[in-house]
């Protein structure tokens, strides 16, 4: 479900730096290895398509999201970070909670509505929430306004992580070979 990184970024061709070569001699350079940017601009990022891996009917509801894949950029592999854009009228995700993943995001603009277990709860600019895996603390965001909101969203990749879609017949879990899959909440596939 993650998107393959781009190695060649316009304008960072000389901004790289290289994964450590876990055998490589400290202080030395590793002789092979994937070349990442020292930096990129994040709107320069391709978003994530399509915008959606729920099935149907769930991808539709996400047309109004758009997603930015900004650790992949440098080839992170413990957490993910996102830029992520809502528009009027849009949602994050469907309301969901993690087995054994932590999320977090930050708002840098716009006015959304958090929707927990606990209600709802306004967010500005400069807020940010926390989901701790496995509490059962179903969440997502809620864009009722008329100008778009703009957060990251931070979280790690801990194998084995399930994800409950507590309003919806949806889960997400691994099979056998460790490749995310969408079930019903009876276990049949999708």
């Amino acid at each position: 479900m993650t998107q393959t990184p781009s190695r060649k970024h316009p304008d960072t061709t000389s901004l790289t730096h290289q994964e450590p070569d876990a055998g490589a001699t400290p202080g030395t350079l590793p002789e092979t290895s994937a070349t990442f940017p020292a930096a990129v601009t994040a709107a320069e990022v391709a978003p994530v398509e399509p915008p959606s891996h729920y099935p149907a009917p769930f991808a539709a509801q996400m047309e109004k999201r758009q997603k930015r894949q900004l650790g992949d950029q440098f080839g992170l592999t413990n957490f993910g970070v996102n830029l992520a854009r809502i528009a009027p009228g849009g949602v994050s995700a469907l309301r969901h909670f993690h087995t054994r993943e932590d999320e977090f995001i930050y708002i840098l603009s716009g006015e959304p509505v958090l929707v927990t277990n606990q209600g709802e709860t306004p967010l500005k600019p400069g807020m940010c929430a926390g989901f701790k895996a496995g509490n059962g603390d179903a969440h997502h965001l809620l864009n009722r306004t008329a100008e778009e909101v703009v957060y990251l969203e931070v979280g790690d990749r801990s194998p084995g992580d399930g994800v409950i879609y507590p309003d919806d017949d949806l889960l997400l879990e691994e099979d056998s070979q460790g490749n995310p899959q969408f079930l019903h909440k009876d276990g049949s596939a999708y």
